[in-house]
């Protein structure tokens, strides 16, 4: 067994450029457009000259995408359920006196309606 993976070390900055993004992540700057067309999580603000300009976060998700794709070997498709599964709160399921107390309000109205 080989030992893990250390996450490369972030640069202390605001913004980066593709090119850095690439370094860091070591993936050709062709992977990290074509990663913006896949997930929505990556979303690089463009300068007036059409720069990609991407910030901390985007440079962490684009860390945690290629674990998932290099090393923990999920689809795009099943990477892109991971990442959303990771990032959608739980939607509770209202209970049964709950949706009665909803349904017996609503047919109050709509008798106040008619």
């Amino acid at each position: 067994m080989g030992t893990p993976k250390r996450s490369p070390e972030i640069p202390d900055k605001l913004f980066f450029r593709i090119g850095e993004v690439s370094r860091i992540a070591d993936v050709p700057s062709s992977v990290l457009r074509f990663w913006e067309s896949e997930f929505t999580h990556i979303k690089p603000h463009r300068t007036d000259a059409g720069q990609r300009v991407y910030r901390r976060k985007d440079v962490e998700r684009i860390l945690t995408i290629k674990q998932l794709l290099y090393e923990d070997k999920f689809t795009i498709k099943g990477a892109r359920q991971h990442l959303k599964s990771k990032t959608a709160p739980p939607i509770a399921k209202p209970q049964p006196d709950v949706i009665n107390e909803i349904r017996s309000e609503l047919r109050q109205i709509r008798e106040l309606l008619k």
